[in-house]
């Protein structure tokens, strides 16, 4: 008896922890543009992955690669959320924490795009 009330209780953990990793999801799609933006970036690659017919290492590094963006923007939304609950007044403490989260989201950005310029040079130049 013991056993089935700790399994319910750690599955209910683990169904909590999903539904507020989806709310946070959601709250980043409502609220943030930029991640709009890079969710439709995400779904073309994830398209021309299929469309080209990538190779397994070249498509994970695409998903990798889509990840690491997505989840900086998440990052960078929830600590400017943060900061702005700590201090809604100009701090200059609080723009460097925001600064380096941009530039966090920056080089993603740029590293996923160097990848990608990679993956599908060797697609559009060399499958011609």
């Amino acid at each position: 008896m013991v056993t089935k009330c700790y399994n319910f209780i750690m599955l209910k953990r683990i169904f909590d922890s999903f539904s507020f990793a989806w709310n946070g999801l959601r709250t980043t799609w409502r609220e943030e543009q930029n991640f709009k933006i890079e969710v439709v970036g995400a779904t073309l690659v994830i398209f021309f992955i299929f469309y080209f017919r990538f190779s397994f290492v070249e498509s994970a590094l695409c998903i990798m690669a889509i990840t690491i963006v997505l989840s900086a923007e998440i990052i960078n939304t929830a600590l400017e959320d943060l900061c702005d609950k700590i201090e809604s007044r100009h701090d200059p403490i609080i723009g460097k924490v925001k600064d380096t989260t941009g530039a966090f989201v920056l080089i993603s950005v740029l590293g996923a795009t160097i990848v990608g310029a990679l993956v599908f040079y060797h697609h559009l130049f060399y499958n011609i």
